[in-house]
């Protein structure tokens, strides 16, 4: 019960922090250009609890799963409202200050604002990672992981935690060095030059074998690169943070095509995908993994956040950046009744896939189905 309370309110704590960074993107990028800010919404309606400072309402809604800034002459799906009705909304008060009424340029700065936070904040947190804690890097030192029953390496008392720095008068600096040259001495005695978890150095002697079990090596021994924490300068870190970012953009981007293919063609969910309960024992997991863990998991987030929210997919930020951009293509507005029916599609799809994927994580969590970070 006290792991179910920790990982909801480290998951809501997180989620604050990334529905904050990215609407504050949109809010303080109006705020420049003189747009009015009606509302700033944490969730979607309807609406639970609202304050009002200065001309801006500040609320909580009932749908925990992001959040909106309203503006002042902003179409209703683009409020996270939606109105169906064809009636015309006026607008009455000072023209000036309405985003409808803006340069195209300003509503598309104001649009993607909230995704260039959230990249923003992916980039600031692995550079901090990759210059303060560091991140665990392949070295060239080749240890063992697990030695098999009855094995060549048990026979010759190979220990589980040895590192193992040659083989004859092989140096080995990789698991592909050691692999290779004990293959093409199978059935001859070699000398693995090893150091134990205590420090002690010694000589093995070991005979590979030249018919091996099913998924086993010639030795019988599971071998890893150790992982060695490798810390950047701090005038290389930014660049090596930003590189990163963009990397795991390109795996988000084609994991969510991986996603969207599977989901349409066959109704399911893949294994691994999580949504907001999911994410909620990912997030609790996590955070008792100590606070460069959760940072990760942050900046992790914050990237699938601003990918998502990019895609030219109705009643997303991507969706109404899109529809500008034909605006500034072809210098008229798309049809606001038009656009409106595409929002309201795109939310009705968005929620659909929302409530498939809680329900595999409900599933999951009631068939102990581990989730994957």
């Amino acid at each position: 019960m006290i792991h179910m309370i920790v990982s909801i309110l480290a998951f809501f704590l997180v989620l604050s922090i990334l529905v904050l960074i990215h609407e504050a993107g949109h809010f303080f990028t109006a705020k420049k250009f003189g747009i009015k800010v009606e509302e700033f919404g944490f969730g979607f309606p309807p609406k639970l609890f609202g304050k009002k400072y200065g001309e801006t309402e500040y609320t909580i809604n009932a749908l925990p799963i992001g959040g909106f800034v309203k503006l002042y002459g902003e179409d209703e799906a683009g409020a996270g409202r939606v109105d169906l009705s064809g009636k015309k909304h006026e607008v009455k008060g000072d023209i000036k200050r309405a985003f409808y009424a803006r340069p195209a340029w300003q509503r598309f700065l104001v649009v993607v604002a909230g995704v260039v936070m959230n990249f923003l904040l992916a980039v600031v947190i692995l550079t901090y990672l990759y210059a303060v804690p560091g991140v665990p890097t392949p070295g060239e030192t080749v240890i063992v992981t697990n030695i098999m029953k009855g094995s060549p390496a048990e026979k010759a008392h190979v220990q589980v935690g040895d590192i193992i720095s040659g083989v004859d008068q092989l140096p080995v600096h990789s698991t592909s060095e050691l692999v290779s040259y004990v293959k093409a001495h199978a059935g001859r005695s070699v000398t693995l030059h090893v150091t134990t978890p205590n420090g002690q150095k010694s000589d093995i002697s070991v005979t590979p074998r030249s018919v091996t079990p099913k998924n086993q090596g010639a030795l019988g021994v599971e071998i890893a690169v150790k992982l060695v924490m490798k810390r950047y300068p701090w005038y290389q870190a930014p660049f090596v943070g930003v590189k990163e970012t963009l990397i795991q953009s390109w795996q988000i981007l084609a994991g969510i095509g991986q996603v969207i293919a599977q989901v349409v063609t066959t109704g399911s969910v893949p294994a691994g995908v999580a949504g907001p309960v999911g994410l909620a024992r990912i997030t609790g997991d996590v955070v008792r993994s100590g606070f460069d863990a959760t940072l990760a998991l942050l900046a992790a987030l914050s990237l699938n956040l601003a990918i998502l929210n990019i895609l030219p997919i109705p009643a997303l930020d991507g969706g109404r950046f899109f529809f500008i951009l034909i605006e500034m293509i072809t210098r008229k507005k798309v049809n606001q009744k038009f656009e409106t029916y595409a929002h309201t599609i795109g939310m009705a799809l968005l929620l659909g896939l929302i409530i498939l994927i809680t329900i595999h994580d409900v599933l999951g969590i009631i068939h102990n189905t581990p989730v994957l970070p």
